[in-house]
Parts: structure tokens; C-alpha cells; sequence
């Protein structure tokens, strides 16, 4: 029996995740979306695209929270999406109401899933998931990390020349303005990029990397970035279904690792068929430790706002 991954929300990231999900074939979808026939009327054009690919995944789109039944992956993509001007924490107050009603209604009928949290601000919006659905916290995480590291993998890819393939980049902390690209951690086949990049641009790269997100709603105008949060989500769906224990980094609930206590943030994990099966902890340095705990004091004051 095939596995089943439940989509909620039918927007660009859900639609473009649900795509990459059946095209790959390696679960049935179910599509969730309140709009009245846009999750039916796009998973049956998905439908009528997979004899093109191949697959033989099946994809329902629906209103109703029964189809999203007996999930092994719930992927919660629905909310408000960021505008020009707008940070990821103005989303505050409107995206926790919809990720608690949308928990509450796909915890009860998938009560062994994996909960992936997308919907921005993406660490607080984790933390929501987690209280709403009773789970154990290692069964709900946010995606966050593989986003803002694959990022700083194209911006270091582009500044050597070199394929994005051969790269492989860390960042740590909340998903916003103050992540922590890891340069130290960042590698090109192995070599540090402190060895091949000046300070200056490794700096530039950084900045580059915590307004990734910034700027595309700038460019876009009327959305945010949808391809490669859905590829993000896609590699964090497949590890979980084909229990792959890859190491990547997820915004994760941590419980005294890094210093931090009862807060979900981005490091990396072990991810398998059990969700979050260990947290690696790295010897950071001083500056590296000073910029995590400031990004952590972020999370924290949203979580505080919202008395979680």
C-alpha cells in the first residue's frame, strides 16, 4: 500500500510540493484548501498529468479534513503569504489561528503522522502545531533550514563557478532576518568555504541569504517564493516516507541542545521514518554562539506573544 502525504493548502508552495510528491511517484496526496474547487480542480489536473510521468501516485483535492485520514506525512503550507514590505513575523496573529485549526482537524484523523511545518513564521507556527496536536515533538518540525541553506548553497555556488551539487551549506537558528548562515560548516567538496571566499564576500553571501526570502517577494510583487520551498519540503517528505536518516538541517523542538529550552529552531537533524530521530549538537564559537542565541531570543519573543 502506498504511503499517503496530506497537502494543506493549495496554493503555489502546496500545488508546486503536491506536484514533485506524484510526478516523483512515491505517495498518493490528498490536497487540502478551503477555496471552493481550486485543491479539486488542481489535483485533477495533476491527475491527468501523471500517465505523462509515469506514476502511478493518486491524487484527491478536497474540502473535507476525512480525506486527509490516516496520513503519514501532513504538510501544513496554509496561510497568509509574506507581501512587499512585510516581514515573516507580521504573519504573526492570522497564520497561528489558521495552523491551529488546520493541526487540530489533521492530528485527530492522522494521530501517527509526521507534521511538516511550512506556513511562515515558520519556528512559532511549529511550536503552534506542536501544542495543538498532543504529538511528541520529534513528530512535528518545521522546514525552514533546507530553504536557507540551499540558498546559501546557489549564492556560494554562483560566487566559485562551481556546480551547487558539490556544495553543501549550513545554517542555523529561526527562520528570518537573523538565521545563521555557517560558513565554517560550509563546504565545497569538503573545503571549508572560508578557504576559497574572502571575509567581505562571505559577509555579502550571508546577507544575501537571510534576505533570500525578502527578495523575491520584492521581485514577485503580489506573492513569495513557492519552487524552492516546495523542493525543501520534498526532500524532508522523502526522508521521512523511505526512512533515509539524512542529516539536514530542520527547525526542531529542542530540549537543552545548543543552550536552548522549550523552542523550535533550525538545526540540523537526523531525519528518518520516526520524524526527528536525533539533533546533532556542533561546537560552535563564540560569534557563532552569540548570533544563534540572538536568533533564538527572536523566536522567543513571537512565541511570548502568542502565550504558547
Amino acid at each position: 500500500m502506498k504511503k499517503k502525504v496530506s497537502v494543506i493548502g493549495a496554493g503555489n508552495v502546496g500545488a508546486s510540493l503536491a506536484q514533485m510528491i506524484v510526478q516523483s511517484g512515491i505517495a498518493d496526496v490528498a490536497l487540502f484548501d478551503i477555496a471552493d474547487g481550486v485543491p479539486e480542480g488542481k489535483a485533477l489536473d495533476l491527475s491527468e498529468a501523471c500517465p505523462l510521468w509515469g506514476s502511478s501516485s493518486s491524487i484527491v483535492g478536497t474540502n473535507d479534513y476525512a480525506h486527509t485520514a490516516d496520513s503519514d506525512v501532513i504538510v501544513i503550507t496554509a496561510g497568509f503569504p509574506r507581501k512587499p514590505g512585510m516581514s515573516r513575523d507580521d504573519l504573526l496573529n492570522a497564520n497561528a489561528k489558521v495552523v491551529s485549526e488546520v493541526t487540530e482537524k489533521t492530528s485527530k484523523v492522522s494521530p501517527n503522522a509526521v507534521i511538516i511545518v511550512v506556513t511562515n513564521p515558520m519556528d512559532v507556527m511549529a511550536q503552534v502545531s506542536l501544542k495543538v496536536s498532543g504529538f511528541d515533538s520529534f513528530r512535528v518540525m518545521g522546514m525552514g533550514g533546507i530553504l536557507d541553506s540551499a540558498r546559501f548553497r546557489t549564492f556560494v555556488a554562483w560566487e566559485l563557478n562551481v556546480s551547487p551539487e558539490d556544495v553543501e551549506a549550513l545554517v542555523l537558528g529561526g527562520h528570518g532576518d537573523l538565521m545563521v548562515p555557517m560558513p565554517r560548516f560550509t563546504t565545497v567538496k569538503g573545503v571549508s568555504i572560508t578557504e576559497l571566499i574572502s571575509k567581505e564576500r562571505i559577509d555579502a553571501l550571508v546577507e544575501r541569504t537571510r534576505h533570500g526570502g525578502a527578495e523575491i517577494v520584492a521581485l514577485l510583487k503580489t506573492g513569495s517564493a513557492y519552487y524552492a520551498p516546495a523542493a525543501a519540503t520534498y526532500q524532508m517528505v522523502k526522508a521521512i516516507l523511505f526512512d533515509e536518516k539524512r542529516m539536514l538541517p530542520c527547525a526542531a523542538y529542542l530540549n537543552g541542545e545548543y543552550g536552548a529550552n522549550g523552542i523550535y529552531t533550525g538545526v540540523p537533524v537526523m531525519l528518518g521514518s520516526g520524524g526527528v530521530e536525533k539533533i546533532v549538537e556542533l561546537n560552535l564559537n563564540e560569534q557563532e554562539k552569540a548570533d544563534f542565541e540572538k536568533s533564538v531570543s527572536a523566536v522567543k519573543s513571537l512565541v511570548e506573544k502568542l502565550n504558547l
